[in-house]
C-alpha cells in the first residue's frame, strides 16, 4: 500500500495546490516530513523577503543544490544515494504537476 501524504501550498500570490505526495517506502515519519516541508518553504519565502526578487531559476538552483548537498551528508553508496534522490525528485514533481492551480478571484464584480 503506498503511503500518501497530502500537502496545501499557497504561493505569495494567493494561488493554492493541494498536492498529494507518495511516500517513499522508507519515510519513518509523514508528520516529521510536512513540518520540514512547511519549514523549508517559509524559510525560502522568508529569506527572499530580505534580499530581495530574485528569479525563479536562482531559488530552483539554490534548492536543487541544497538537496544535493543534503543527499551527499549521508554515508552511502553513492549510486543508491542518486537513484533515490532522482526518484524523490521526480515523484514529487510528478505529484505537484497534477495538483491542479486554484486561484483567488480577480477583478470586480
Amino acid at each position: 500500500m503506498d503511503r500518501q501524504l497530502p500537502y496545501s501550498a499557497k504561493t505569495a500570490t494567493g494561488d493554492v495546490f493541494d498536492v498529494t505526495f507518495r511516500l517513499h517506502s522508507e519515510t519513518e515519519d509523514p508528520i516529521k516530513v510536512h513540518q520540514l516541508l512547511s519549514a523549508i518553504l517559509e524559510n525560502i519565502d522568508t529569506e527572499l523577503s530580505v534580499i530581495g526578487p530574485s528569479s525563479n531559476g536562482d531559488v530552483l538552483q539554490a534548492v536543487a543544490m541544497a538537496l544535493a548537498i543534503r543527499t551527499r551528508m549521508i554515508n552511502a553508496n553513492r549510486y543508491q544515494l542518486t537513484a533515490i534522490a532522482t526518484d524523490l525528485v521526480a515523484d514529487s514533481l510528478a505529484a505537484c504537476m497534477e495538483a491542479e492551480r486554484q486561484s483567488p478571484p480577480a477583478g470586480h464584480d
